[in-house]
């Protein structure tokens, strides 16, 4: 391979798979727009009122992807195009040089190189996310930040990110340059236990910076998550609900934790209003915070959504428990490290090849980092593309194994009631396109899932 091909093979794919996800978008936009009535076959789990505003809901959304997608598909192909990579190097090494260092040292230079491209992808990406945040999610009801609050946790959320990256960036350059012959070994265990270590402390010690988690009170919900956790050996150590409602109408629940010091953590507006009101009022900043978002402006458009009884707030949690009774997440574990010695084995075979950096405009240097930028990004991405494909397929598979097993529990009539309240709360439209659907997402539509519990469909084994 020479410089030519490196360089415009990655252009041509970039644009390749624009045009299939362009494709894909269109063929559910029109799903959307053709599907004016509620169809026959979702008559009995969605109303009239719902439907239409969960079509609009997903126009918006629709119209606003592609839109966006195009743009930064633009922005994308030019950056690559006119070597922004290069240039955004060399303002590195300015950088550099202005706070004392030499040019010549990589690991600065890198860590430098880190920081502007992420301050340049966060500025980029802004339009759209504040888009998306005021206008789309505000329009629908599910928006509860004013722009104080969003630009605070947005300069937050940047600060912790480059707190964790660039040392991070760091550490790799380094392995690579003083690691020898088996360096990718060094860096596959170095990413390890970086993973496994921010696995462990972000619950506990950088999730709390941004959301605020109350233990559960004692009650009947808590009792009846305790006796499930129970009931399937679950080591089950705290019971939290996140202060989602802060942010947006969105809910959600979720596990963590390793061996026997496992979290269950509960979104509020996946409660119904008069469970989390409690967990508000038992809260000892209550009061201090109803005067702080009056400040900060989070809490605003109050707006109540349906939430879920005690009884499907359990089943939608024995489905939670499924993934860690089939070992879901052992499994995924297993795949990401297998993948990621991949990953770094085939970088060994290539960051020394000099064509790589010459097609992306590094005549004379060939930095470790801009090395692991090119291969990962632009080289292996029709790989990328595959993999996360066949990602999606096994999580539509666990998804429906995690069912099952819910149903096994006894769950059944209760999980079906939960995830369509959810769908409803979160205005999820019914109705997709197969290959739209196959491609994205990782959870089975609503239909098929209630079909799969209910037997109608050959379910997938538990496994």
């Amino acid at each position: 391979m020479n410089e030519k091909f490196i360089f415009y093979g990655s252009i041509g794919f970039m644009t390749v798979e624009f045009l299939w996800e362009s494709y894909l978008s269109y063929r559910q936009h029109k799903v959307y727009k053709e599907n004016k009535e509620v169809p026959k076959e979702v008559r009995v789990i969605i109303d009239e009122e719902t439907f239409k505003k969960s079509r609009e809901y997903g126009l918006d959304r629709s119209w606003f992807g592609m839109i966006a997608g195009t743009i930064k598909q633009c922005i994308n192909t030019a950056f690559v195009f006119y070597w922004g990579q290069k240039y955004l190097w060399r303002a590195a090494g300015n950088l550099v040089q202005l706070v004392g260092y030499g040019s010549e040292c990589e690991i600065v230079h890198s860590i430098a190189f880190g920081f502007l491209a992420n301050a340049v992808s966060t500025v980029l990406d802004l339009p759209f996310s504040i888009y998306n945040n005021f206008v789309i999610e505000e329009k629908h009801g599910f928006n509860k930040q004013t722009y104080g609050f969003y630009f605070k946790d947005k300069l937050k959320k940047f600060l912790v990110s480059e707190a964790i990256s660039l040392p991070i960036v760091a550490s790799v350059v380094w392995i690579v340059k003083n690691g020898g012959n088996f360096f990718f070994v060094y860096l596959w265990g170095f990413v390890t236990l970086v993973i496994l270590a921010l696995m462990t402390i972000y619950p506990d010690y950088i999730a709390p910076l941004f959301d605020k988690y109350t233990p559960l009170p004692d009650g009947d919900l808590k009792a009846k998550i305790e006796s499930l956790a129970a009931s399937i050996d679950f080591p089950l150590y705290k019971l939290y609900v996140v202060e989602g409602s802060k942010r947006s109408s969105h809910s959600n629940a979720y596990f963590y934790g390793f061996f026997k010091n496992k979290r269950i953590v509960l979104f509020d507006t996946l409660l119904e209003e008069s469970e989390a009101a409690k967990i508000r009022e038992a809260s000892p900043e209550s009061e201090a915070k109803k005067e702080s978002e009056k400040q900060d402006g989070s809490g605003k458009n109050e707006t109540k959504k349906t939430g879920c009884t005690t009884d499907e707030v359990l089943a939608v949690l024995g489905h939670e428990l499924g993934h860690w009774k089939l070992n879901h997440v052992l499994k995924n574990i297993i795949i990401t490290e297998a993948n990621l010695f991949l990953l770094f084995l085939v970088f060994n075979s290539l960051f020394k090849y000099k064509p790589l950096y010459v097609g992306f405009g590094f005549d004379e240097e060939t930095p470790v980092f801009i090395g692991l930028y090119i291969v990962m990004s632009y080289i292996l991405a029709p790989y990328n593309t595959v993999l996360s494909f066949g990602m999606t397929l096994l999580s539509r598979r666990f998804e429906f194994a995690a069912d099952a097993f819910a149903k096994k529990l006894g769950y059944a009539e209760n999980l079906k009631k939960g995830l369509v309240k959810l769908s409803k709360d979160n205005l999820g439209f019914p109705v997709y396109d197969w290959l739209f659907s196959s491609w994205h997402h990782s959870h089975p539509p609503l239909l098929q899932r209630i079909a799969a519990i209910d037997d109608k469909k050959k379910s997938v084994k538990s496994d």
